[in-house]
């Protein structure tokens, strides 16, 4: 066993598990305040149940031995069957299998939860746990054997994906907006204020995202490497970019330079960095960078100009974020790699995956509307999903304008009594 590859793995996965709590602050403060807790368990739920999945026979159909054509994985390794904890990858040195499945389950975590973001206020929790427990089962799982296992069809084909922008964004993405189509627009879209209620949440997700980032995508390296060290800097370096790019975009086109904007431009070019950033140099992630942040804050303003509801942007930040860094990365890959050779391999990746995502959400999507209802009960959404599903409230303001507790019993003063009321 190599131990410091094998620190660097367990630590990387580390890592990624934190960007589900971090993806979760940065949807729960951009959603109104009645359905900031919901937000915040739509990513929390993935970690239970995508856990549980993945042991019983999640890891076996991305990573067991190939059935034929590049499509799945045997069950070979349900229940991790057969795997010890000295079993190792590689050959004579290598890193626990544990430790890689530990890592390749962060992945498989935070995937569906990225969904969650376009179908934020509306949809019926249950109804989203049974939908995510189907989503990762016929979609994940199948599409990480294609991208990452040596059998692969789309490995075989020698598509670029270093970390995932096929198989965790433009996979999320599009199966994001399949959904939306399926359970359709909120009470009110376009047309009542939809603000985010806490700004402060999303620039503290968005910074733990960052952080997290480097595990997703350095840890991809699975070894303490130069490959690993290129891809950390590739990472900070593009997503740096891709705030600039985004605000620069949002400046000329709205007119200000605003703190969604720039969380909004650090994913953005995270997501875009992700497949490309171990085969590109400094350069190429400046560009690829500029080009996801300026190219993603346009699109998502389509979700009006074509009518779907994506609540929080999901198709245009990692559908688009993710097409821009899986495509650029044919031209601008190094060592002679890039080329319209390359180009077309990582057009025929993002649009396989896009095309079979698509559909089976959909499929997904309607199953579970036929089998329980997929939307929130009209009322239920208006009146807030937090309360109805989880019988909570992110924020106590009860006491708000109140008398001190030592004088309780007596009428407060009238400067106790402010005339700004807070927004529940």
């Amino acid at each position: 066993m190599n131990g410091a590859d094998t620190a660097f793995v367990l630590i990387s996965a580390a890592l990624v598990m934190l960007m589900t709590p971090a993806l979760a602050f940065f949807y729960g403060g951009m959603v109104r305040v009645k359905s900031a807790l919901n937000m915040l368990m739509m990513s929390f739920i993935s970690l239970g149940i995508v856990t549980v999945l993945w042991v019983l026979f999640g890891y076996s159909l991305a990573f067991g031995d190939d059935i034929g054509a590049g499509l799945l994985g045997d069950l070979g390794h349900i229940g991790l069957k057969g795997i010890a904890p000295d079993t190792l990858t590689g050959g004579k040195e290598g890193i626990p299998v544990l430790a890689f499945a530990l890592f390749q389950l962060m992945f498989a975590v935070i995937t569906p939860a990225l969904m969650s973001g376009a179908l934020a206020d509306r949809v019926k929790f249950s109804a989203w746990a049974l939908f995510i427990t189907l989503w990762v089962t016929a979609v994940y799982f199948p599409v990480a054997h294609w991208v990452w296992h040596a059998d692969g069809w789309l490995f075989k084909l020698k598509v670029i994906d270093f970390a995932g922008g096929t198989a965790v964004h433009i996979n999320a993405g599009i199966g994001a907006l399949a959904a939306v189509l399926v359970v359709g627009k909120r009470v009110g879209f376009a047309k009542d204020p939809m603000r985010p209620h806490s700004l402060p949440l999303v620039m503290l997700g968005a910074g733990l995202l960052w952080f997290g980032w480097f595990g997703f995508n350095a840890g991809s390296a699975l070894s303490a490497n130069g490959t690993a060290a290129n891809m950390a800097m590739n990472t900070q370096v593009a997503t740096g970019a891709a705030m600039l790019g985004w605000l620069a975009y949002e400046r000329i086109r709205h007119g200000a330079f605003t703190t969604l904007g720039a969380a909004s431009g650090a994913v953005a070019g995270l997501v875009a960095i992700t497949p490309s950033g171990a085969a590109v140099n400094a350069f190429g992630a400046i560009l690829i960078g500029l080009v996801a942040g300026a190219v993603c804050s346009w699109a998502v303003g389509l979700k009006f100009k074509l009518g779907f509801d994506d609540s929080l942007d999901v198709v245009g930040v990692h559908l688009v974020g993710g097409v821009i860094g899986t495509l650029l990365v044919g031209l601008l890959a190094t060592d002679g790699v890039g080329g319209l050779t390359q180009l077309g391999r990582q057009a025929a990746g993002a649009f396989s995956v896009m095309a079979y995502s698509f559909v089976v959400s959909w499929l997904l999507a309607k199953l579970v509307d036929k089998l329980m209802g997929f939307r929130a009960d009209e009322e239920d959404e208006i009146s807030g999903v937090d309360q109805a599903y989880h019988a909570e409230s992110a924020y106590d303001l009860s006491a708000v304008g109140g008398a001190p507790a030592s004088r309780a019993g007596s009428p407060a003063p009238a400067a106790q009594h402010p005339t700004r009321k807070v927004d529940a």
